[in-house]
């Protein structure tokens, strides 16, 4: 077999991508940003390959800019005008003469324009060949060949689909509900469920918009939505001389709007015989279209695992850490080898799947608000110690560090926290101390609600599909309810914490004389709207408090006054906590719930109970911008009557439309917001009599 070109000695003609002797790429430059550069840096330097990053304005100070050996301006921070600009990529491949590109995820990891110019430039892509990203990335194509290679596939509309008014001729014939979606999407952008004519009107727009802001392409395509569906993909890795072998599947149904939260490996749902099947039948395609490099087969499997093929991912996946973590498999060294031309080395029978893994990504995303996009400086970000034993692992992939901004321009994922252990309860577990340990400040963030995830039933159970988040949490996330025998451990906790910091100040110098403060033992602790009366005997290995009803808890740490991580014993088992000090106690928060928590003395807490609590503002008659955005247009005018549910406004932030609606009947008396202005967080959008 004749090698691939970027194989020759010789520099081609423009002088890009030129080569040393030895048997390895001496630099590739990153066609990316965020976490994914960082985490293909990692295995480049363990490579010994040097490393070359490109950035915007925005991430002039970015982690992947810091860790790369050189790095290359190409503009400004809307992605449009820097990363997916072509020409600017292909720039700084010849001013720093490397002589391959991994594209990560998203941007232009999927474009074949792209890697058609890496190809007549004599540089190689750690990827696929063009008629593989050409056949499989767009969705409507790979449907077609999917069905040709008798595969089973979701009953669609495979055509394009000119205006609204067909897309709901078709929804129809399809029958709802169905899903509108991107043809070059990813990432859950320019996708829609519709259910009636309505939406799918509504959604056929706001996809078609979606896809042309994020990826250049605004061709729509409709399929039946399966109900009860779980999302489970395949992981491939196939190289350029035949050989295709499958890594085993994730399980993906923990999504929100199409944008997957929660990933696992192996999934809770698959046997031998089904993951057998669905494997084959992933290699089979991929070698039906030449496919090399790591790739994904995504499958929707219904609840009598019957599966049907989605779509093919021709790159990298965000959630291959799970894979990598069963399998030992470095995906990322693999794609450099294969791209070099090396034959895999694994065989099938050497994929052996170790333990469980869970990856929980952390969004710039406020639960509280509808999980909007948030946007700021991270104020603190400390993330859990990575580790690795044969009994846990904890990892993080992240590009941010405290201090840094996040920024409106690109996607809300800051880090992928991922856990691994020898059982799926296990993985389960190191994931919620994880989860517990890790802090971030300055922004709206997700790790509440994925640690509630962790302790859902349902999820504890294995029994999800992708309708998971919508069905357990209709109404949105607004925190967690703790049982109260954890309240209890937190409130026992909370008062020997409180004793500490009420001996230091009882120690403070310049007191006045014959004035000494006395720390008494008996507290009163008020949380999540319970009580506890305790009275707590301290020695210096920690202390025991004695709740009324007479039950004794013992408490150990290393906590000091002023630590924002509190990681202690409760009766020998481990409590962590994030700690910030209030007036009169502590802001805790633990598995998903925010708590303000009290301590006080008997008196104390008498009076504190006839003390009125104070109501918020009232701001029912008016709209607010509840993230960061711009406005892409009022759907209303002053003097509008506005029926519930009615589209008011959309606003764009972090690459994603949002529609807000109206929340009840009203007539709008002021605009303080038109199409084009950039709004803070609660500017006023327009006013209702």
């Amino acid at each position: 077999m004749r090698a691939p070109a970027f194989f020759d000695a010789r520099p081609p003609a423009d002088g890009l991508g030129k080569r040393g002797p030895d048997l390895m790429f001496k630099k590739i430059l990153i066609a990316n940003r965020g976490e994914i550069a960082c985490r293909v840096i990692k295995t480049a330097r363990k490579m010994g390959i040097k490393t070359v990053a490109i950035y915007s304005d925005a991430d002039a100070q970015a982690m992947h800019v810091q860790m790369a050996d050189e790095a290359v301006h190409i503009g400004p921070p809307p992605a449009n005008q820097s990363y997916i600009v072509i020409d600017k990529v292909m720039a700084a491949i010849r001013e720093t003469g490397a002589e391959a590109v991994h594209p990560g995820y998203g941007f232009l990891s999927e474009n074949s324009k792209f890697a058609e110019a890496l190809e007549a430039a004599g540089v190689a892509f750690i990827g696929p060949p063009v008629g593989a990203i050409e056949k499989m990335g767009d969705k409507i194509t790979s449907k077609k060949i999917a069905q040709e290679a008798n595969v089973s596939t979701v009953p669609g509309h495979m055509g394009l689909i000119e205006d609204a008014e067909e897309a709901v001729k078709i929804s129809k014939e399809i029958g709802y509900p169905v899903m509108i979606k991107a043809s070059a999407g990813g990432g859950g952008k320019g996708m829609r469920i519709a259910w009636n004519d309505d939406e799918a009107r509504e959604g056929f727009q706001s996809s078609k918009n979606e896809a042309a802001n994020s990826f250049g392409d605004d061709r729509i395509f409709i399929e039946k939505f399966v109900t009860q569906p779980r999302h489970i993909e395949i992981q491939v890795l196939a190289d350029a001389h035949g050989n295709c072998i499958y890594l085993g599947e994730r399980e993906c149904s923990i999504q929100r709007r199409q944008q997957k939260v929660i990933e696992e490996a192996p999934s809770p749902f698959l046997d031998e015989k089904t993951r057998k099947a669905m494997g084959e039948q992933s290699c089979a395609l991929a070698q039906a279209v030449g496919y090399t490099s790591a790739g994904t087969v995504e499958f929707i499997v219904d609840g009598d695992r019957n599966f049907y093929f989605l779509e093919m991912n021709t790159r990298l996946q965000v959630e291959h850490p799970v894979t990598e973590l069963i399998t030992g498999v470095d995906l990322v060294e693999q794609m450099i080898r294969v791209a070099y031309g090396e034959k895999l080395k694994l065989k099938q029978k050497d994929i052996k799947l170790n333990g469980w893994a869970m990856e929980s990504r952390l969004y710039a995303e406020d639960p509280y608000r509808g999980f909007l996009p948030s946007i700021g400086r991270l104020t603190r970000y400390r993330p859990p110690a990575e580790k690795a034993n044969d009994k846990r692992a904890v990892r993080n992939d992240t590009g941010v560090y405290e201090g840094g901004e996040i920024s409106m321009y690109y996607d809300p994922m800051i880090a992928k926290l991922c856990s691994w252990g020898p059982t799926r309860a296990e993985a389960i577990e190191h994931m919620r101390v994880a989860l517990d340990s890790f802090e971030v400040e300055g922004i709206g963030h997700n790790l509440p609600f994925c640690a509630a995830v962790m302790d859902h039933p349902k999820f504890v159970s294995g029994d999800i599909t992708t309708a998971f988040i919508e069905e357990e949490y209709p109404e949105g996330f607004m925190g967690v309810e703790l049982p109260k025998e954890t309240l209890a451990r937190i409130a026992s906790s909370a008062a020997a914490m409180h004793r500490v910091a009420e001996i230091r100040r009882a120690r403070i110098s310049g007191t006045m004389d014959n004035h000494r403060r006395k720390v008494g033992k008996d507290w009163v602790v008020s949380l999540q709207g319970e009580r506890f009366e305790v009275k707590i005997k301290a020695d210096k290995k920690g202390a025991t408090v004695k709740h009324a009803d007479g039950t004794k808890q013992r408490v150990s740490s290393d906590w000091t006054p002023g630590d924002s991580l509190a990681k202690l014993k409760v009766d020998g088992e481990k409590l962590v906590l994030k700690v910030e000090k209030i007036s009169g106690g502590f802001r805790m928060r633990h598995r998903g719930a925010d708590l303000k928590v009290h301590v006080r003395t008997p008196r104390q807490a008498e009076l504190a109970s006839l003390m009125l609590e104070k109501t918020p503002p009232d701001t029912s008659k008016l709209l607010l911008c509840p993230m960061p955005g711009l406005i892409v247009k009022v759907d209303v005018e002053v003097g509008d009557e506005v029926q519930e549910g009615q589209a008011l406004c959309t606003v764009e932030a972090m690459k994603m439309e949002n529609i807000l609606r109206a929340e009840r009947k009203g007539k709008v008396s002021k605009l303080n917001a038109s199409a084009g202005d950039n709004l803070a967080v609660d500017d006023i959008i327009m006013e209702f009599e």
